[in-house]
């Protein structure tokens, strides 16, 4: 099947052309038909399988299709992300498939100054895509109206609600036109998600191009146990001995990702950090060396590595396991992309012995053992509780987990929520500062 074949204009087609693609992946065969014929759409698609031009794509047509009212702009689409790279991922899809077409897009998030948005919503646009919290201030502030919206696209949604969006997402839809197509993309389905979807959706038609929570199959996995405190050493070891020139590496923390990245430089090995403490300017900059090659090494705590799109990434490192068993799914899910195949190696102490436990509960599979030489893990070390650190705006607090398990502990919610900060590095108004109170910065 090509992408000739699925209902898409000539414009469109050339694009897709100018990228280099001929044959539409499996989410895009199934999602693309479905949503040109308007109906709603519940989709599971992991991390890597296209589904970004999956929605675009057929938006930008169903767009197209129809008569735009005379005389300014107004927003058609609403899209929707959890984070600030995801939203300008997607939105670089948008322009890139969109280029021959007329329409005019913005992408609207937090961590940068809100006028110049202003500036370009008050000349009109066609497709807004935007983080919750930015979206509502916004709203809040009269400078976006979506009493027009045709089109409303929910863009990794469970990611949205682990990040506690749920009673923003609920606002935005109690302002939008009932009548609309609506379409909802999940690595995961959860109750939640389930119950969103009752909520949301019309009669959705159900698309799945990938088990629930199951890893990409073109992802090699492999453990290597050892000691907490030589995890360093041996990260050092394993880039330098096998040449690994692109590298992403996870860690719990963005203070252990500060700190990582310092311990990797001092070996000699470039290395950028990309968390929610970093202004938006250095995290686009940190990201665009990564992915030019001039950075071996990028170190990113979950939330920042929303978006992180690179179709032939070969390494991705763990460097601690999540406590949130489906976050490694999504972790690993960033290599082994567009059917390359990449490699997921995780760097496991006596104290993750449970959290592994659960990853490999939930993937259905135990991940291969394999123990450096040299780097043998001590016997007599025993497991500590791992603290898991919150950067909530009242300080840093440490939260003792001896176990692991697969339950989303308050601390982790609010530190999420941080790394999606609309504001940056800048000092709230007290209004915001008020609001943030109750729903946790974006």
């Amino acid at each position: 099947m090509s992408f000739n074949t699925l209902g898409l204009s000539e414009p469109i087609l050339r694009a897709i052309k100018e990228q280099g693609y001929s044959e539409p992946t499996p989410i895009q065969k199934q999602a693309i038909p479905i949503i040109l014929s308007k109906k709603d759409v519940l989709a599971g698609a992991q991390t890597g399988t296209g589904k970004t031009a999956g929605f675009t794509l057929p938006l930008l047509q169903r767009l197209s299709e129809g008569v735009p009212a005379k005389g300014k702009r107004h927003v058609r689409a609403l899209i929707l992300t959890p984070t600030r790279e995801l939203a300008a991922q997607v939105a670089e899809s948008v322009e890139t498939y969109g280029k021959h077409l007329s329409f005019r897009s913005t992408v609207i998030f937090g961590g940068v100054s809100i006028n110049p948005q202003i500036t370009t919503l008050r000349r009109g646009v066609d497709i807004v895509i935007a983080t919750p919290g930015r979206l509502l201030d916004h709203v809040g502030q009269k400078t976006l109206d979506l009493s027009k919206v045709e089109f409303l696209i929910l863009d990794e949604a469970d990611r949205m609600l682990d990040m506690g969006f749920i009673h923003d997402i609920k606002k935005v839809l109690a302002i939008l036109p009932k009548q609309r197509q609506n379409l909802l993309f999940s690595a995961t389905f959860s109750n939640e998600i389930k119950r969103l979807a009752d909520d949301l959706l019309n009669a959705p038609v159900l698309i799945e191009v990938a088990r629930r929570n199951k890893a990409a199959e073109s992802v090699r996995q492999v453990v290597h146990q050892v000691d907490r405190e030589r995890k360093r050493e041996l990260l050092s070891h394993l880039i330098k001995d096998g040449d690994w020139k692109q590298v992403l590496v996870f860690t719990r923390t963005k203070h252990g990702a500060n700190r990582l990245t310092t311990q990797l430089e001092k070996d000699g090995i470039s290395a950028a950090a990309i968390h929610g403490n970093k202004s938006q300017t250095a995290r686009t900059k940190a990201l665009a060396n990564f992915k030019q090659g001039a950075v071996r090494v990028l170190v990113a705590t979950d939330i920042a590595a929303r978006g992180i799109d690179i179709d032939q990434l070969p390494h991705v490192v763990n460097y601690e396991l999540p406590n949130v068993s489906e976050d490694y799914v999504h972790r690993i899910g960033r290599t082994g992309r567009a059917g390359n195949e990449g490699e997921a190696v995780s760097l496991v102490c006596v104290d993750e012995d449970e959290y592994l436990r659960n990853i490999e509960k939930l993937i259905k599979g135990s991940v291969k053992k394999v123990v450096i030489k040299g780097f043998e893990p001590d016997p007599s070390i025993q497991a500590e509780p791992i603290q898991q650190r919150s950067a909530g705006r009242g300080g840093n607090r440490s939260r003792s987990n001896s176990g692991g398990g697969n339950s989303r502990q308050k601390s982790t919610t609010s530190a999420t929520r941080n790394d999606s900060g609309r504001n940056g590095g800048g000092r709230p108004s007290t209004k915001q500062r008020s609001r943030d109170s109750h729903r946790g910065t974006r």
